[in-house]
């Protein structure tokens, strides 16, 4: 039986280590898709996320580089919404990877002319409602309507004790322990109510595709 895959966006945090091994017991083939804020952080957070990536048996790792393009979103948008902004812009790209072979990412064809793909049918993420201002039931769909793929959220109404009690029954916790580093570029207070309408509002002042395209050239791919 061929397992079904999953894309799992593995910020080195607690949530989304555990949010992927829930999702593996479900049977789920799980490959791990870390974004990189540098140059605004050192690469402490990628190493960590290999780590607990290589620790859950994860297989494939891809980390995406691409802090000079988040930080374009606190540029030229609302500093409110970035939360938001920078969670679509992930999703963007995850489904992308998920729905391509990301080393054919840019057009190369695969046998008979088909482009491979790595066939990916949902993504997963850590999640979890209400443990920061910008994870509100309103954000996080305005957050959703990025994308197509169907995205799984299985700690999103944990307690944050459950979560890391978890973490350290799977033994992800002492992994994952050290400083967040995905608000390096947030607001102190970021909206928690937003409408589509705003949100596509501000997008409209960046490129969106070319934040896409120019994440993708940094992608890296491991073999753990």
């Amino acid at each position: 039986m061929i397992k079904k895959k999953a894309l799992l966006l593995l910020s080195g945090g607690f949530d989304s280590p555990v949010a992927g091994y829930l999702m593996k017991t479900q049977g789920l083939e799980i490959i791990a898709l870390h974004f990189s804020l540098e140059p605004f952080t050192d690469n402490s957070a990628e190493i960590k996320s290999k780590k607990i990536a290589k620790h859950l048996g994860i297989k494939k790792f891809i980390t995406i580089t691409n802090g000079q393009q988040q930080a374009e979103l606190t540029k030229k948008c609302d500093h409110r919404f970035y939360y938001i902004l920078q969670r679509r812009l992930y999703l963007r790209i995850a489904e992308i990877i998920a729905k391509k072979n990301p080393e054919n990412i840019f057009g190369k064809q695969g046998k008979e002319g088909t482009e491979e793909k790595e066939g990916c049918a949902y993504l997963i993420t850590g999640d979890n409602i209400g443990q920061v201002g910008s994870q509100t039931l309103k954000n996080m769909e305005v957050i959703t309507r990025a994308v197509n793929l169907p995205i799984l959220r299985p700690v999103l109404c944990n307690d944050k004790n459950e979560t890391i009690d978890f973490a350290k029954k799977i033994g992800t916790y002492e992994l994952s322990v050290g400083p967040e580093m995905c608000s390096v570029l947030g607001p102190k207070h970021p909206a928690t109510t937003s409408t589509l309408e705003k949100v596509e509002n501000e997008e409209r002042k960046v490129d969106i595709n070319q934040l896409i395209e120019g994440s993708l050239k940094t992608m890296k791919i491991e073999s753990l």
